[in-house]
């Protein structure tokens, strides 16, 4: 009767190492990614009074400072460890009566001073470092004209 016990014991002791291995382990913090709002941008609206944008004559691109920082992205030399996107609000913010009605938005963004607009809905990856991000929306409205009144649209800028 003892050897059994023995082997029942040494049988236990074996599944619990084995348990052991399939338990899901806490994950590691492995980076970090910093967004710093800077300037707010300013929507200006074209002759047709059809458009607001940022990009439109008299407006000005809002801006935040991205920080990216990973172990794994260091020491494996990983350039894709985190991605940054600013997609465009469904509505906005406040608007006068009837000013939100019948508009669409969107957003693009640049990094690092390149010329080059990327669709803010679509993450663009990032590597470690400090890069400036200029952000712009534009929202059109597909029947009427924007009435008069002060308006503002919130860009979620997202590094993940």
């Amino acid at each position: 009767m003892a050897r059994k016990r023995r082997r029942n014991n040494r049988a236990l002791l074996a599944m619990a190492a084995l348990a052991g291995f399939c338990l899901p382990a806490p994950a590691a913090i492995i980076g970090t990614c910093t967004i710093m709002v800077g300037a707010s941008g300013t929507m200006t609206v074209n002759p047709a009074i059809g458009i607001l944008g940022s990009k439109q004559a008299g407006g000005s691109s809002a801006s935040a400072t991205v920080v990216a920082s990973s172990t794994l992205c260091s020491l494996f030399n990983l350039l894709d460890c985190y991605s940054v996107s600013a997609p465009a609000p469904a509505a906005f913010s406040s608007a006068p009566s009837g000013g939100g009605t019948n508009v669409t938005f969107v957003s693009v963004f640049r990094l690092d001073g390149s010329g080059v607009d990327n669709n803010g809905g679509v993450p663009q990856r990032v590597v470690n470092g400090t890069h400036a991000m200029q952000v712009d929306l534009t929202a059109t409205k597909s029947s009427g004209i924007f009435p008069a009144g002060s308006y503002q649209g919130i860009v979620t800028v997202l590094c993940e």
